[in-house]
């Protein structure tokens, strides 16, 4: 019997995944281990690879959004009947509405003598007005290799790819990138005129906009931060920070710990994971009838991406030291921007940390993070007068945003753990004891 392959439910949130690319096509043979497809889900584009052995008798969408469950694709021995199978209420997506979500009708059994262009014609009957994608000159490459791409300002169409199918792979990114370093400047010659896109643009009384769909990351963090914001009851405890001993410890620490560079969000991490074990009531969960005071410290730290935000978490943050939790962070923040993370290294999460200081953002506000019953905004450092031993003089000050979920952290709750954490900041000695 033929088995009749659905789209998996692989995060925990995951309520459609969006097929970016087949590794193998109909006809083809293959093997439990075999790399089938690349799915975007809410949180990262993962490979899915095959669980069967046999032949990849028929995909049922080429590219787009399928709900879980839905059908995806069939696996049996060649010749075999696998029609009868198909047409159970098993949900295909045969499009997308104008906000994103997919049009999901029942499959039906498809005669073997059945033209695509009369399964088009079946998918605009199911659903009327349904979008039904057409593929124009796609490219078929890895996510790393993209964003490899992307980065270095190379047309990744122009990349002769290596994988399986001519898939655009990471190493053939980088052999044209090392071969453009080292060849002798030249005329650039004409581009090949390329495939034309149409996005939706609109155009009326002399305004215009154009309109893109809604990718699965971004509908997870409307879903999740909406659900967050208007169920649980937010208020904001804001405090300022002396950093000048921190300021003068860093270029110390970085001497020590040579090669790596100890970052002042490594220093928020383990004060706020020091913190938090002498206030186990801020390092909790509000699970309806219970609370849950976690008593081990993983600290999610928000990383912004292309479309959105990840947050991977650091482990007993707590047991870490400064170079460690260094070297965490930036492997964990690369595999986010490349789409790599794992649905484990991005749960689990006891407290949240996000950090817009960078971009010179003096103070904000943040949105819990479920399951925390926290989340830390940090803004950033700025030089700027301060009243010191009755003397105006000039101190590294940065300001700290506690956004508390009041059914579990009360003010006075929250004002300790922050009053602990300016301490641990300002004298950075305090985390060691």
């Amino acid at each position: 019997m033929a088995e009749i392959i659905k789209m998996p439910r692989m995060s925990d949130t995951m309520t459609e995944g969006n097929i970016v690319a087949w590794h193998k096509k109909e006809g083809d043979k293959v093997s439990p281990g075999d790399l089938l497809a690349e799915i975007e889900t809410d949180k990262a584009t993962m490979d899915f690879e095959s669980l069967w052995e046999g032949h990849l008798l028929h995909i049922a969408v080429k590219d787009g959004v399928v709900p879980v469950e839905g059908l995806i694709a069939v696996i049996g021995k060649p010749g075999e009947d696998w029609q009868s199978q198909v047409g159970n209420g098993i949900p295909i997506a045969i499009g997308t509405t104008s906000n994103g979500q997919a049009k999901v009708a029942e499959a039906a059994p498809k005669s073997a003598a059945a033209s695509p262009a009369m399964e088009v014609a079946a998918h605009s009957e199911a659903v009327p007005g349904a979008a039904v994608p057409i593929a124009i000159g796609r490219v078929k490459a890895s996510p790393l290799a993209k964003s490899i791409a992307k980065e270095a300002g190379l047309d990744i169409a122009a990349v002769q790819g290596s994988g399986d199918g001519g898939r655009i792979v990471r190493r053939d990114v980088e052999a044209v990138l090392e071969a453009k370093s080292t060849a002798p400047a030249a005329v650039p010659a004409a581009k090949p005129a390329a495939v034309p896109t149409v996005p939706s643009f609109s155009f009326a009384e002399g305004e215009a906009y154009e309109e893109k769909p809604v990718s699965q990351m971004r509908k997870a963090i409307a879903r999740r931060l909406s659900e967050s914001k208007f169920t649980s009851p937010h208020f904001y405890l804001t405090m300022e920070v002396n950093m000048d001993k921190a300021v003068e410890l860093r270029p110390k620490l970085n001497e020590l710990a040579a090669p790596v560079k100890i970052s002042f969000n490594d220093i928020l991490i383990k004060a706020a994971a020091a913190a938090l074990r002498r206030h186990p009531a801020v390092n909790s969960s509000w699970l309806g009838d219970k609370i849950r005071y976690n008593q081990h410290i993983n600290i999610g730290v928000a990383v912004a991406v292309e479309d959105g935000l990840l947050v991977p978490v650091i482990r007993h943050a707590d047991l870490k030291s400064l170079s460690q939790i260094n070297t965490e962070v930036k492997l964990m923040a690369e595999k986010a921007r490349s789409k790599k993370l794992q649905p484990d290294e991005m749960s689990g999460n006891t407290f949240t940390i996000s950090n817009l200081g960078m971009y010179g953002i003096e103070e904000f506000t943040g949105i819990i993070n479920p399951p925390d019953a926290c989340i830390l905004a940090v803004g950033a450092i700025l030089q700027k007068p301060i009243v010191k031993d009755g003397q105006i003089v000039v101190g590294n000050m940065m300001k700290l945003t506690l956004s508390c979920d009041h059914r579990v952290v009360d003010g006075a709750t929250g004002s300790e753990f922050l009053q602990t954490l300016k301490n641990m900041l300002e004298e950075p000695a305090r985390m060691l004891v």
